[in-house]
């Protein structure tokens, strides 16, 4: 028999040990809020995210580095704003995110269409579809994103902080719940079910929102059924300078209008389902207290 060499030994050792830290590499599995798993081989290092929200949580994961894509309306961290766009909210450009090469994908799933995912999908790219819907979704989104992008121990702090600082605020709920109504959009009026992560929000701060029962996660109610409903407190979400009271003060039988309380909040701070979301549920429990 023919002996082996022991360079030809110590050659193959060196190559099993180089081979080693793959062979021993485990795929990240990760359950979006479809239920669906999503498979990496390797974390994410170009990731592209279909909604303002999910942009800023790759931020607070830690993962802002490897956002490559938005789109239009991400604005938080100022940051974002310079990324390529690939749609807004009136559709996606699915060749503007193939052109980035992503290595995942960041979905909004009452916001995207369910088609473009799929086809997506196809093409063999990852989606993780989140739909937030109650403020714990928040840590538990910021988490699953830190594992996808191999950021664990800094979403991991962000989580916890969120967590903390909702337990605040959850120590004051009162009995009986104040009544609620949430403006999200004036032509046509519309507000939110209780399905809406906004209910969660009231909930925590002792409110009930009077729509609860709508029909659909968001849509359209009239000032008869406002008036019917008679809230105690009435929240608009509403851009900067804009005055949330026009509508209401032709309405002065309203509990809400008598008594002065029509409240506006910037639209980001009570819909959008980020670590900044405390700051709304702050506001929204300082105006319920007491009522």
């Amino acid at each position: 028999m023919s002996r082996i060499s022991p360079w030809r030994c110590l050659a193959a050792l060196i190559c099993l040990l180089a081979l080693a830290p793959s062979c021993l590499a485990q795929p990240i599995v990760v359950t979006d809020d479809r239920g669906r798993r999503v498979r990496l081989a390797a974390p994410a290092r170009r990731i592209v995210a279909l909604a303002p929200n999910l942009a800023e949580l790759t931020y607070d994961a830690g993962a802002g580095a490897a956002l490559a894509g938005v789109v239009r309306g991400s604005d938080y961290p100022a940051s974002v704003a310079r990324l390529p766009t690939v749609g807004d909210a009136a559709g996606i450009d699915l060749e503007r995110v193939l052109a980035l090469r992503p290595d995942l994908v960041l979905a909004w799933l009452s916001g995207n269409r369910a088609s473009d995912l799929e086809r997506l999908e196809r093409l063999g790219i990852p989606v993780f579809g989140s739909e937030p819907q109650r403020l714990r979704d928040v840590p538990a989104t910021l988490r699953r994103l830190g594992e996808l992008a191999g950021t664990q121990a800094l979403a991991e702090r962000a989580a916890l902080a969120f967590e903390a600082g909702l337990a605040r605020h959850s120590a004051r709920t009162q009995v009986p719940a104040v009544s609620v109504f949430v403006q999200i959009w004036d032509a046509p009026l519309m507000t939110v079910n209780e399905r809406h992560l906004i209910s969660d929000m009231l909930s925590t701060c002792g409110g009930r929102n009077v729509f609860a029962d709508l029909p659909t996660l968001a849509g359209s109610v009239s000032l008869e059924a406002v008036l019917a409903a008679d809230p105690a407190v009435i929240i608009v979400a509403t851009g900067p300078g804009q005055d949330p009271t026009a509508t209401w003060r032709r309405l002065p039988r309203l509990r809400a209008v008598q008594a002065g309380r029509v409240y506006p909040i910037d639209p980001d701070l009570i819909s959008r389902a980020t670590p900044r979301i405390l700051d709304g549920v702050e506001l929204v429990c300082g105006w319920l207290r007491g009522v």
